[in-house]
């Protein structure tokens, strides 16, 4: 097997909005970089895509939200709350915000975060790169990684490894980093079809059988389907007729009859999320640092995953330079964002829990 060697200042593994965003600006302060992603492709299906006011901020505060807009996003204009078919309650935008949240495809956001980063020669992409082990000396510090592409196998050495491949990190499983994992008694069905004409921008709720039912406007004319079912239920649920079970979400929403019909024939048209948090106590050190749902994988309440984890990465770069990263400051912009994911896991656990008030009117 072919080998061969690469040295940079850090080696950022996961190319998702995170780990993007990490490169650009990384890029950018003049520090060398390698990112690297196991799929060919970059953008993937069915991902967080809503930024909050605090993703837009970060966006905005690295010139990059006109480029993103520029390739199409989609402000969501009202919340609004179903019962039997019919709109329970509105909440619209706070004027100073001007939206409930922002659709941005994926594969949007990373293609802005890719080719800016691309502008610079100290920023490498490899993707269909697949890190098997971490580079670990005699002091038991990680100093990089080994990977496989393409039937090469690659030594990438850097002085700092940053995991920002996802719940199911392999650097951090491979630098022996405990997570506590948190289920939170639902599954998540997804699927996507086309709006039906005259639909409006906008994110709608409704409660079947107990379990959230979410509507999330797309850019580019689709609807995203977030139906929440027991947790390990969806294998039996596999196994009774389909029909019914679609007819409760056509009776939650009349408007999407045609086109549920039309693109939901089959319990293959859902894809199937396994739902938990998770948080590690341990975000970094010897040579490793994390971001996003690496160290604390988010549920999809309140849409907090992507813009939690671009907000890891806009505190990770501010204390890297090509000179040396500050470890006082390292442990500083842990500690805060390990207080912020914190208060917004809790906020998912009240939301969840406390979801079917929604749908009370009180007289």
């Amino acid at each position: 097997m072919k080998s061969v060697n690469y040295k940079t200042d850090v080696c950022i593994v996961g190319a998702g909005p995170g780990g993007a965003l990490l490169a650009y600006l990384l890029a950018k302060q003049n520090v060398s970089v390698i990112l690297i992603e196991r799929h060919q492709k970059i953008a993937k299906a069915f991902r967080g895509e809503h930024l909050n006011e605090e993703g837009e901020a970060i966006l905005k505060k690295h010139g990059l939200f006109s480029k993103v807009e520029e390739l199409g996003m989609l402000a969501m204009e009202s919340l609004e709350y179903w019962e039997n078919g019919k709109l329970l309650k509105k909440i619209q935008p706070d004027p100073k915000v001007g939206h409930l949240g922002i659709h941005v495809p994926q594969a949007h956001l990373l293609q802005v975060l890719i080719e800016e980063a691309k502008q610079y020669p100290n920023f490498t992409l490899l993707t269909n790169t697949k890190v098997v082990d971490l580079l670990v000396n005699e002091q038991n510090n990680i100093y990089g990684v080994k990977a496989l592409n393409e039937g090469k196998e690659l030594s990438i050495e850097c002085g700092l490894t940053v995991g920002a491949d996802g719940r199911y990190s392999t650097v951090r499983k491979k630098a022996g980093i405990e997570v506590s994992k948190r289920k939170h008694g639902y599954d998540l069905l997804w699927a996507r079809i086309p709006a039906p004409p005259g639909w409006e921008p906008s994110i709608k709720m409704a409660l079947i059988d107990g379990f959230q039912l979410s509507l999330f406007t797309q850019a580019k004319g689709y609807v995203q389907i977030g139906w929440n079912i027991e947790e390990g239920s969806f294998p039996e649920l596999r196994k009774q007729p389909f029909t019914p079970f679609i007819d409760k979400l056509i009776m939650a929403f009349p408007i999407l009859e045609q086109s549920v019909k039309e693109n939901i024939q089959s319990w293959n048209d859902f894809v199937l999320l396994d739902v938990h948090s998770n948080f590690s106590e341990n975000w970094g050190g010897n040579g490793v640092a994390f971001v996003g749902d690496a160290v604390h994988t988010m549920t999809p309440t309140g849409a907090f995953g992507l813009n939690s984890a671009m907000k890891d990465a806009d505190c990770l770069a501010q204390i890297i330079t090509p000179e040396e990263i500050n470890k006082l400051d390292l442990i500083n912009c842990e500690t805060e964002r390990k207080r912020e994911i914190e208060r917004l896991q809790a906020i998912q656990i009240e939301k969840e829990q406390s979801f079917a008030t929604q749908f009370v009117i009180y007289s």
